[in-house]
């Protein structure tokens, strides 16, 4: 949009309690609106702004709900005999009349020029106040579209909703604000453009800033995990080594702190990703059967989130990096040092102590040198896949929570895994694998002149991720 184009406003109208917040705050990405399941919470108009840069190129108006639209229609009527806007006499007529009060707060954006987004709870029948609350918006004579918000996902009276809006309205939708996925609302961003033919070219632009936007989001992810993987894979943490050390003891702590350290990393770019995607306020709670609860470093974890058997072989022919030297990480034995539980993964490692190979060698990213007792760099390429799988499930529950979204504490469970899988990388391609393999090899050997060409291959595979999980309806 240049600087002479004003940004286009769009009024969220209804009844009390039909989701109009909701809405709202899922398209605005704006979950500091006020969303209540009291009727009659939203009292006055608050406009939400949508900026991208810094720029506004669209925004959203919360109105109050309809408290006498069979009056207020009746008094339109007589006033479209009337020359001049029948709104903007209304709101002049009855300014004062204290019962009408909502109504002719509701009407303002509409008498600015305002578009009209109408919200209907899609799970109950259609009444005759409904009908009435259309009437008034078709007489606005403004550019308008119908959302059925099913709350409660029942889908009953979708077709008598969908035949009384094809007599008052431009377009309509099914939309659940609770569940609408980023896919989902840019299709209705874009259905937004049939409500006005004069609305096309400007609504076009928002589409496209929208979806500019959300790739710059998308990029920034990328980088930042990037930034984990290089980090997490090239982590050391070590200890001195002497004639007194309880060797095992050390073991032990060397492996919680690895643990913990790595943890805290991952922990942090996440909560980088969460700002990106603008849940500033409300602190989301990710499904309580998400694997994300697991610990890193937990078998059940890398059993589901690493290599498949078939992937360990494609990854063993490529010969670049290690995986869990020999272990059958299908079963269980997951890179001693660092995947199995704190006690046995100790108790495994001293059990293969001492030996001359091992000191030379290291086992799992465990070396002795010297007088150090060193656990890291990564000598286990499933410590790469893990975090890959983990950073990309954690990206999906963030995109797909929808910011309208309040019921933290009643999450179904069958709503959050369907389409749904832990393992995103169990169907990479063998080049996709390739690559992962000579980023590893790049990051832990620390070959400097090759990090940087191998971290932009692996860039583009988990940007081109990133987008296909948007894509997801």
């Amino acid at each position: 949009m240049n600087a002479v184009e004003r940004s286009p406003e769009i009024a969220i109208i209804g009844h009390p309690n039909e989701g109009k917040s909701s809405v709202l705050s899922t398209l605005a990405e704006d979950d500091s609106v006020r969303v209540s399941a009291t009727p009659g919470e939203t009292v006055v108009c608050r406009t939400f702004p949508v900026r991208i840069d810094g720029r506004e190129v669209l925004r959203f108006t919360d109105t109050p709900g309809f408290q006498n639209p069979s009056r207020v229609l009746a008094e339109l009527r007589k006033l479209t005999e009337e020359d001049g806007d029948c709104i903007t006499r209304f709101r002049e007529k009855f300014q004062t009349v204290p019962e009408l009060h909502d109504d002719i707060e509701l009407l303002q954006p509409i008498e600015r020029g305002a578009g009209i987004i109408y919200v209907v709870d899609g799970s109950r029948p259609v009444r005759n106040v409904d009908r009435a609350e259309m009437e008034i918006l078709r007489l606005s004579g403004r550019p308008r579209m119908a959302i059925i918000n099913c709350k409660d996902d029942r889908y009953n009276h979708l077709d008598s909703w969908k035949n009384e809006f094809r007599k008052t309205f431009n377009s309509n939708r099914v939309f659940n604000a609770h569940r609408a996925t980023y896919a989902e609302r840019i299709l209705l961003l874009e259905a937004l453009k049939s409500i006005d033919q004069d609305w096309h070219p400007i609504l076009d632009k928002v589409v496209v800033a929208f979806k500019d936007d959300w790739a710059s989001r998308n990029r920034q992810t990328m980088h930042i995990l990037l930034d984990l993987f290089t980090d997490c894979l090239q982590y050391t943490v070590s200890a001195p080594l002497n004639a007194t050390t309880d060797q095992e003891e050390l073991q032990k702590q060397l492996t919680r702190s690895y643990h913990k350290t790595i943890g805290e990393k991952e922990k942090k770019a996440h909560r980088r990703i969460r700002g990106l995607y603008k849940h500033n306020i409300f602190d989301y709670s990710l499904p309580a059967h998400s694997l994300l609860h697991e610990e890193l470093f937990s078998e059940k974890t890398w059993s589901v989130m690493g290599l498949s058997k078939t992937q360990i072989v494609i990854i063993g022919g490529l010969g670049a990096a290690a995986i869990g030297a020999g272990i059958d990480i299908a079963a269980g034995g997951m890179a001693l040092g660092l995947v199995t539980g704190l006690a046995g993964a100790a108790g495994a490692i001293g059990a293969l102590w001492g030996g001359k190979k091992l000191s030379q060698d290291g086992v799992f990213g465990v070396r002795i040198g010297g007088e150090q007792l060193r656990l890291g760099p990564a000598t286990d390429i499933n410590l790469l896949f893990v975090l890959i799988n983990r950073a990309l499930l954690y990206y999906k529950h963030t995109i797909n929570w929808a910011h309208g979204r309040r019921d933290y504490e009643n999450i179904s469970i069958k709503s959050e895994t369907e389409n749904h899988s832990f393992n995103i990388t169990s169907n990479w391609s063998t080049a996709r694998l390739r690559i992962c393999s000579s980023f590893f090899s790049a990051v832990t050997g620390k070959k400097e002149n090759n990090i940087g060409q191998e971290k932009k291959k692996l860039g583009e595979i988990i940007e081109r991720s990133l987008a296909e999980i948007s894509s997801e309806e």
